[in-house]
């Protein structure tokens, strides 16, 4: 089961970084601060679904 909780790690970190990769690009592009901060509220959330995911694993012993 160790592969199941590292898949689903790796899963999160890749669209954690799409969202940053995004977000440094909108800045780059000058976009409007609606895009930026969604970019910054995706990558938020990503961090927090690899950290929550890796707590989850360890307590139920996935």
């Amino acid at each position: 089961m160790e592969s199941n909780i590292r898949s689903v790690v790796t899963l999160v970190a890749i669209g954690t970084i799409c969202w940053l990769v995004a977000g440094v690009v909108a800045l780059a592009m000058n976009a409007d601060a609606k895009t930026i901060w969604t970019c910054a509220a995706g990558a938020v959330l990503g961090v927090n679904g690899i950290r929550y995911s890796i707590r989850r694993a360890r307590r139920t012993g996935i």
